[in-house]
Parts: C-alpha cells; structure tokens; sequence
C-alpha cells in the first residue's frame, strides 16, 4: 500500500546495450487491484451518501479521497515535490473530513493508505510531518466525537492512521537500494567494457607493430636488393646481378621465418629469451656478439615478446645504415630490472640506397612504454664505435 506502481524506464546510458532498464518493482496489478477495493469498499459502506446536506459532503469527499488514493499509481515524473506534497496534505485532510462527516463505514482506510504511500514518495522530514498530522486529525474527529456514530471507536484507531508511514519508509529504502545496487551494476559493466575495448586497441596497436617489424623490414631490404639487380643490369655485370637476386632470395626465405616466429609470439607463447635472441643475431650476419651478465631468469612471456622485437628492431636498422659494422648485444640482469643494449660502430661500407617507414623508434617506445621502461636511442659519439649508434632499453621486473 506504500509503493508507486509504475515509473518511467530510464532512456539507455550511452554505454549501455540498447533497451530500457528493468528495474524491479511491487506488482503494479496487485496494487491498482487492493486500490479499486479500497475505493469500492468505501463506496459500499460509508453513509449517508445523498445529493444535499450531510450526504452531499460524504459524497464530495468520497470523490477527492478516491482522487487522492488513485493518484498514487501516476508516474512520479508527472509531479514536481511541491505538488506532491500538496496533494498528498490535501488527500490526509480529506480523508480527517471524511471521518468526521461520514457516520459510518471504513472511511478510515484513505487515511491508512495514503500515509503509506508518503512514506514512500516524500522525504523523510515531510513524510513524518504528514504521518504527525493524520494522526492529530483523525485522533482528535475520534476523540471529541466532532461526527455521528462514532461512539463505539476509539479514538487510538484514528492516532493510528500515522503508523502506515514507516512500511512507507522501508519500502523506498528497499527500492532505493535495489536502484543503487543495479547501477552500481551498469557502473561496474560500461567500465568492465571500456577496459576490454581499451585492450582490444592495445592488442591492435601491438599487432600492427610486429606486423610492420616483419613486412617493413623484409620488403625494404628485399626491394633494395631487387632495385640493385635492376640497376646491375644495365651494366652486364651478371654476377653481381646473381649476388643481388641471391641475397633477396635470402632475405624472402628469412622473412618467412620471421613470419612465422611473429605468429608464434601473437599466440603469447612463451619464448626462450636467450635462444632467440642469439638466432636473431646470428641470422642477422654476427657471431658471438652476445654479451649476458648477472643471473639468467625466466622474463614474463610479454616482456620476452617485447624484448626480441625491440632486438629486431636495432638489428635490423643497424645493418640498413651501418653495413659490416661491428656490432655488440649486451643483455643483462639487475635485482629490479632487465636492460638490453644493442651497439654498433660506423659503416665500413656505403649504406644500400632506401629510406625506413620511420616508425621502428616509434615502435620501440611504445613496446617500452606498455612496460612501464625507459628507452634511449642515440649516436655513439666517444670511444671506438664513435660514430655509431646505440640503443638501451630498461624494464622493470
């Protein structure tokens, strides 16, 4: 008897499926049924009803008390506070009114349900104000007997009209619970989303980086070495001419085996740090360039996957624009961190004509970057690789 029966749905949230919110409510056909009874009952039983006097006014009340209960069923949205508390104070007056003219009947069951109903729809402060007042109204028709036919009712029965307000109460702080609880709900499912679509862009963006250490580098170097063969051609020069397609031919075969480690990295298996590091470097023309100090451990599969690509990287730039320079890899292992340092002098010979994408540093940083490591890229410019180029990349773990 305290409980609105509809509200309006809210529209969906701009992260929400498309869709209404179901938020659960008290049966809405249960509770327009036990108002119908109410008002029929009333109907049926209070007297005098007529067209003047007395039985006018029984009348009259009877309507604006039935308005009153009925109103309850309104979505909330169609009353501002103020009316509601309005029309609420004028519904427990009526119903004191209805008590005092009527000289019989259960014109006391308006007064019951309609301090219910402020229980649930007003704050609390108003709510107990109305509760206080129903009570002092229908308390004080009973008690000085102001109507006809009510020696035989206590005047408790009327200070008792107040009491409905507290099933009032609890059923809105039920129902307010049960919102806070689904939004809390919704809340915690949009940001479950956004950190899937965060990682659905993250795992994209590391894609698109192995896919471009793979296809970038092979197809420059293959493309280099297929324009060198072209431009060999003009000279009748068929042996460097083969030396040049030979080397493409390599540089295929190698890029398919990098396609297929990348394919094996995707799947996040874990890779042997140290075996594939010295493949790469040995694949890359450089033996025994591997310098490891401190204590060999076992790295996350991601910061091993990472590693080797920033590995390939370096590797790869520094024979594109330092050809058969000397070439140094230290990999080492502190208590809080991994670092990997790949060196090489100047070029002993002239550099293959070819410009990189510009996004193997880009690439390298953002790898480093997901680590939460530090990365320095730079030309070596004392010592006996003066003139080179150095990369150190940090990790923490």
């Amino acid at each position: 008897m305290s409980a609105p029966e509809s509200a309006p749905a809210p529209g969906p949230a701009p992260d929400r499926e498309p869709g209404p919110r179901v938020v659960p409510r008290q049966d809405a056909r249960l509770h327009g049924a036990i108002t119908l009874a109410v008002v029929v009952i009333s109907i049926a039983t209070v007297r005098p009803v007529g067209l003047s006097g007395r039985g006018l006014a029984v009348a009259a009340l009877l309507a604006v008390n039935s308005i009153a209960l009925m109103a309850r069923h309104l979505p909330e949205a169609r009353f501002p506070p103020r009316v509601a508390l309005l029309w609420l104070t004028v519904g427990v007056v009526a119903a004191a009114a209805l008590l005092g003219v009527s000289g019989s009947g259960s014109s006391y069951l308006f007064a019951y349900f309609l301090v219910g109903h402020i229980g649930y729809r007003l704050p609390l402060g108003q709510a107990l104000a109305l509760a206080a007042l129903s009570s002092l109204l229908c308390g004080a028709v009973l008690y000085f007997r102001l109507g006809p036919g009510h020696e035989l009712v206590p005047w408790t029965l009327g200070v008792s009209t107040g009491l409905p307000v507290v099933a009032g109460i609890l059923s809105r702080s039920r129902q307010r619970a049960v919102e806070a609880m689904i939004a809390s709900a919704e809340s915690a499912e949009r940001a479950a989303r956004a950190e899937a679509r965060t990682a659905v862009l993250t795992e994209r963006s590391r894609i698109a980086r192995d896919v471009h250490d793979v296809l970038a580098h092979s197809l420059a170097g293959i493309n280099m070495q297929l324009e060198l063969a072209d431009a060999l051609i003009d000279t009748g020069d068929l042996e460097k001419v083969r030396e040049a397609n030979g080397k493409a031919h390599s540089m295929v075969r190698e890029s398919l085996k990098q396609a297929q480690w990348t394919v094996h990295a995707l799947r996040e298996d874990s890779l042997p740090l140290l075996e594939s590091l010295t493949a790469m470097i040995e694949s890359s023309g450089h033996r025994d360039a591997l310098t490891v100090t401190g204590t060999v451990r076992e790295l996350p599969a991601r910061v091993t996957q990472n590693l080797l690509r920033i590995a390939q990287e370096a590797l790869t730039n520094a024979g594109r624009h330092a050809p058969g320079a000397k070439l140094g890899v230290e990999l080492t292992f502190a208590a809080a961190s991994s670092t990997l340092v790949i060196h090489n002098g100047p070029a002993t010979r002239e550099a293959a004509a070819g410009v990189g994408s510009g996004l193997g540093l880009i690439g390298m940083r953002e790898r480093v970057a997901l680590l939460g490591g530090t990365i320095t890229a730079g030309p070596v410019v004392e010592g006996p690789e003066q003139g080179g180029w150095q990369v150190e990349a940090v990790i923490p773990g």
